[in-house]
């Protein structure tokens, strides 16, 4: 099945009406299986951020910029909702622990865990590599002052372009460098 090119939403609620309750069941797992993974990402994204650090990276950001605020959530013990007409087999979609755990632990904790990493990948990139490509606009967010290109005695390799661009310089008229 192939992504709509043109849609802006991901189309799941009126097709998920139409998925047996078994087919949901089983596909739960698949949303819990990657918990197992996390600790391995965050011992990834770990190291990543270490060698960051080593390299001298300052100001970058830490998991907790990742993380909402408890007092965000809407939800508390006492205001929790539930799923009122989960299938049986589903008890613990109407206890309010199963949806504290679910929507301010894990979900919150998974996607700014892979929001972190990513940003931090992002950063490693255009430290080493601040070579422009199709889809480099998108590093944006972890933006540096100068790529480790842009210290070497032969800047004067790189494009034009890669050494005045905004995401590995810190302004375009001296390619970030700090000589």
């Amino acid at each position: 099945m192939k992504a709509c090119e043109n849609c802006d939403r991901i189309r799941i609620n009126l097709p998920y009406q139409k998925v047996s309750k078994t087919r949901a069941f089983v596909g739960l797992i698949f949303v819990y299986l990657p918990i197992l993974f996390l600790p391995f990402i965050l011992c990834a994204a770990g190291i990543i951020y270490i060698h960051l650090r080593l390299m001298g990276a300052q100001n970058l950001k830490t998991l907790r910029d990742y993380l909402p605020a408890r007092e965000s959530h809407r939800y508390s013990r006492k205001t929790q909702i539930t799923y009122r007409n989960a299938p049986r087999l589903a008890f613990w979609a109407r206890t309010k622990s199963f949806w504290l755990f679910n929507c301010t632990w894990y979900c919150p904790f998974s996607v700014g865990t892979l929001e972190w990493t990513t940003y931090l990948v992002k950063t490693v990139e255009n430290w080493w590599c601040p070579f422009t490509h199709a889809r480099k606009e998108m590093y944006k967010d972890a933006s540096i002052d100068g790529s480790y290109w842009h210290n070497a005695a032969n800047v004067d390799q790189l494009h034009p372009d890669d050494r005045t661009n905004s995401i590995f310089t810190d302004s375009a008229g001296d390619g970030g460098s700090a000589r």
